[in-house]
């Protein structure tokens, strides 16, 4: 069996209809900041597969975030619909990891099912998404480890 290569989990995902109603709950009331340069503020960082607009709020001094996802206007995306159908709410867990790629192999040889993204050019994935069916119920990404986080300790050790 090969070794797994998730660093951490890089963000749990949740939908919302619109950054105000995320601000209000996620930063009023829970008190996390949100990133402003990964969030691409004040528009946010457009994900094309998804239709989306995504914010990032930092979880203390950790490496785990929670992303918002808000579907753009007349979006027919995943998130779309499932913000339609379910409503506001967590809608996936994000793990980061050494290789993307490598990571998503592992996680199909292990019978997962993929979901289909556009790859780069040179058809290797630099993001990729597995189905609830085959994950406990939970929407599943994979990301790089973001380069920042990668020279942190990543266990305390007294």
């Amino acid at each position: 069996m090969a070794s797994m290569g998730f660093v951490h989990i890089d963000h749990v995902g949740i939908v919302a209809y619109t950054i105000a109603e995320a601000q209000e709950i996620l930063g009023d009331a829970l008190g996390l900041e949100l990133d402003q340069p990964r969030s691409q503020w004040p528009t946010g960082s457009y994900f094309p597969p998804e239709q989306t607009y995504n914010f990032f709020f930092q979880v203390g001094g950790g490496q785990t975030q929670v992303e918002v996802l808000i579907p753009e206007v007349g979006a027919t995306s995943g998130a779309a619909r499932f913000l339609e159908k379910r409503g506001p709410g967590l809608h996936h867990l994000c793990y980061a990891c050494e290789d993307v790629h490598d990571e998503a192999e592992r996680l199909l040889a292990n019978g997962l099912q993929e979901i289909d993204i556009p790859r780069n050019p040179d058809g290797r994935r630099n993001v990729a998404f597995f189905h609830p069916r085959g994950t406990g119920g939970i929407l599943t990404e994979l990301v790089p480890a973001r380069a920042e986080l990668l020279d942190r300790p990543r266990v305390h050790r007294p």
